[in-house]
């Protein structure tokens, strides 16, 4: 399906190269101020040709809106946007029309449906999540001035290149090299907890790969570097934190918030792996060290560490949510690869286009842009249940045991 969120709906439209992309927004409250600029600051961030580090192909990305916005604040109506495709070049991929691309969305488009998109990857293409990210522009709008609300996302690793163990988490490797040993350190340094607590849009975009690290972005750029000159590619990961969440959001138990989180994150192209909070390295860490302690913090109750990744059984806690997000190489590179036909006769394909030799860079406002929408859509459905619990009479019945204790 191309809709996303159930109160909250996001549709996107488009293929790579067809005369535009876009989205329907339904459910946007109305009498939010909103330009057309406030949606394009993200849309800038994601459109090709940023660097060298990006596939050269020259959008410009402009938003046009069609509908549900009218001087400047938003109607409740859906919002209708639209962003023309103005450097795409079909021809670039006649080579597809006998090889499907070893690792691409080729083959298995034209095995679902029994035809595909003459070029370009169609709707596997990342130039579908241009509606994504200007619909995660809308609520992320609406978040930040209703609940102050901070979602940022960084390139967090290159290949084996990675944030340093001092900032980062411990790596997915045996404690100490012993299995029998249960001591562990946070799962958080204490400079990783500042960095998630404090890390700006502006720190993040300083270097071109989106690496708040200078000398790790440094290494980085020389790696996806070495990878574009060889005609091939190389992955990477995305780390994201979404700060002053309310706690009570997520849908227990199909619907929970991390299960939301996790689809929306592996709806992106090329994305592999997720985790949330301790992710991976929680298996390895025995529950008397990985368990999150409560303190009041406050006035409320908080938690003393967050391996949680402020989710707890589905529902957010009201700690800062942390995730990370894994991303293949590329799967469209220029080097000639022995493969076979759609008629299965072997052959040899040498890809042709423009590509990224790396998508993380590029892909970090897709990663925020999800996590707003999965954000706004929990929101909007937890404050319409407290709003209807709200017209019921207060009930007296109940034990203290059942009821949350006022402070």
């Amino acid at each position: 399906m191309s809709t996303f969120g159930s109160l909250f709906r996001v549709t996107t439209y488009g293929e790579s190269h067809c005369a535009s992309v876009g989205a329907i927004i339904d459910g946007c409250p109305p009498g939010l101020e909103l330009s057309a600029q406030d949606i394009q600051v993200q849309l800038s961030r994601r459109r090709p040709g940023q660097s060298d580090l990006t596939t050269p192909r020259d959008e410009k990305d402009l938003v046009h809106v069609q509908s549900g916005i009218e001087r400047g604040v938003t109607l409740g109506t859906p919002i209708g946007l639209l962003v023309k495709n103005e450097d795409q070049r079909p021809k670039d991929y006649s080579e597809t029309d006998l090889y499907p691309r070893p690792s691409h969305a080729d083959y298995t488009y034209l095995e679902k449906y029994g035809i595909k998109a003459s070029s370009g990857g169609g709707r596997s293409s990342a130039r579908e999540t241009i509606g994504r990210v200007a619909a995660g522009a809308i609520a992320e709008k609406y978040l930040k001035q209703v609940f102050d609300i901070e979602i940022v996302a960084f390139v967090s690793s290159v290949g084996k290149i990675h944030l340093p163990s001092n900032v980062a988490p411990p790596s997915l490797t045996p404690l100490d090299g012993d299995e029998d040993n249960d001591e562990a350190a946070d799962a958080l340094s204490p400079e990783f907890r500042q960095l998630l607590a404090t890390i700006t849009r502006e720190e993040v975009d300083k270097h071109p790969t989106r690496c708040p690290h200078p000398g790790t972005a440094e290494r980085m750029t020389k790696r996806i570097i070495r990878a574009k000159e060889a005609m091939d590619s190389i992955g990477g990961t995305v780390t994201c934190v979404i700060r002053n969440v309310p706690s009570g959001l997520g849908e227990p138990v199909f619907d929970k918030f991390e299960a939301k989180l996790a689809q929306a994150m592996m709806s992106i192209p090329a994305t592999k792996a997720f985790e949330v909070g301790s992710g991976f390295r929680g298996t390895e860490v025995p529950g008397s060290k990985h368990n999150d302690a409560f303190i009041l913090k406050d006035g409320k109750l908080g938690t003393t560490t967050n391996w949680s990744g402020g989710i707890q059984g589905g529902i957010t806690n009201g700690e800062d949510i942390y995730f990370r997000i894994g991303f293949k190489s590329p799967a469209t590179i220029s080097q000639a690869q022995h493969t076979a036909q759609y008629d299965g006769t072997e052959g040899t394909l040498s890809a042709r286009g423009r590509h990224d030799p790396c998508v993380v860079p590029r892909a970090v406002p897709i990663v925020e842009a999800m996590a707003a929408i999965v954000v706004m859509d929990q929101l909007l459905i937890q404050n319409s249940r407290k709003a209807a619990a709200g017209l019921l009479p207060p009930i007296t019945t109940l034990p203290p045991t059942m009821v949350m204790p006022s402070r």
